[in-house]
Order: structure tokens, then sequence, then C-alpha cells
């Protein structure tokens, strides 16, 4: 596991501990997830207003009505992509940074799009304080980002209406997208895994709750 440079971890170490604990007894078992869970400094990736509650097993908001994810969430949808070193994997949604700065310690080359400017430049500015190395953009992260593909693994933090074509055509073979596909205000966590040039594997999982996956192939305008 890739260890986080220019930052003190001590401060919030036994509340990181405890909430490893947490993600255990709901069932996470990716020893290699949780370890990096507990080195990952949540209170940077949250509001300040909301840092004594940074590692509560909850939703947080942050900047532009977006929101941090649960812990586990992003400790469910990291385990299953099953990540090896120097995979390269895209996360659609770059948010907060949580997500794609955990998946990086995991030892993934990763490509985060994000489509609000402001919340991106918040995040590089993070990224780069605690030396976490993420290839980013601005853009609609609902068609993926073909200058980089194949990828080993797409990781998609935002519900989406359907499954976007683009973001399937890009994957590796045998490489998976971790989506949630529903209504507004739910969906199925699907898992498909890339079989051929032209089969793929469908499998649902739990129901969860995201932000809206804006773009040409996700939500309109978030109608």
């Amino acid at each position: 596991m890739l260890r986080l440079s220019n930052y003190t971890l001590n401060q919030y170490k036994n509340q990181r501990h405890h909430l490893v604990k947490i993600l255990r007894k709901k069932g996470i078992s990716d020893e290699k997830v949780l370890e990096a869970i507990s080195y990952l400094p949540r209170e940077l990736y949250v509001k300040p207003s909301f840092i004594n509650r940074a590692y509560e097993d909850t939703a947080l908001p942050i900047d532009c009505s977006q929101t941090i994810s649960q812990p586990y969430t992003v400790a469910f949808m990291t385990s299953l992509l099953n990540i090896k070193h120097n995979d390269k994997i895209l996360e659609i949604g770059t948010g907060s940074g949580y997500q794609a700065s955990l998946l990086y310690m995991l030892g993934a080359k990763v490509y985060s799009i994000e489509r609000i400017q402001e919340i991106l430049d918040n995040t590089k500015n993070i990224f780069k304080e605690i030396g976490v190395k993420i290839t980013t953009r601005l853009g609609d992260g609902s068609l993926g980002w073909s200058e980089f593909e194949p990828y080993n693994g797409i990781i998609v933090t935002a519900g989406a209406p359907f499954i976007p074509k683009k973001l399937k055509e890009q994957l590796a073979i045998g490489g998976k997208l971790i989506i949630p596909i529903g209504e507004m205000d739910s969906q199925t966590m699907y898992i498909i895994t890339r079989i051929s040039e032209t089969e793929f594997e469908e499998l649902e999982r739990d129901r969860f709750k995201f932000v809206p996956l804006i773009g040409k192939d996700g939500w309109q305008n978030g109608d």
C-alpha cells in the first residue's frame, strides 16, 4: 500500500481505527481496503464545519450540493474492483477526492473526471497537500475518458438512469464497471465485467442512494 506524504496522521488515528471496526462489522473484509482507510485522513475531505463528524459512517455535504460518500459505500465499491498494483482505474465524479485517494493508496493509476470546476480545484489542492498523484480533468463523466482506455476498472460515484455505453466500451477485457443504476432517489449497485470484445456479465448488488450522474449519458440537468 502506498503511504501519504506531507501529512501527520496521529490526530485522528483512534477515530480511523474505530471506523475500520465499524466497517468490519458491516461485512467489509478486504484487508487492503481496510488498511488504506485506517491511514486515509477523511477530515481533510470534509467541510471544516463537519470535521467532528469526519469518521462517522455517513455521507456528509461538501460544496455545490454534492456529498462525500459514506465510508461503507466507498469501501464496498472499492472492494468490488479487487485492485492490483498498477491497475488503471477511471473514477467518474472526483467530488471530495476521498475515493480517488483510496484507489491511489491501493496502488492504482487513477484517472478522475469531475463536472464542477470549483470542486475540482479544491480537491486538486488536497491531492497536492498529501502527495497524491491523480490525473484529473473537467468534463462529462458519463462519456468516460477515451484518451487513456482501456481501464481495468471504472467506478462511478453518482447514480445513473442506465448503464452508459461508452463506459462499458472503455473497459479492458476482464475489467469491471461499478455503477449505481436506478431512479433519482435510489439505485441498485451494478457490477459489469467485460468478458470479451462483445460480451459483458452483469450482476446486481445492494441498494444505495447517490447524487445524480449529470451528462449526455446520464441525467439531463438533474431532471
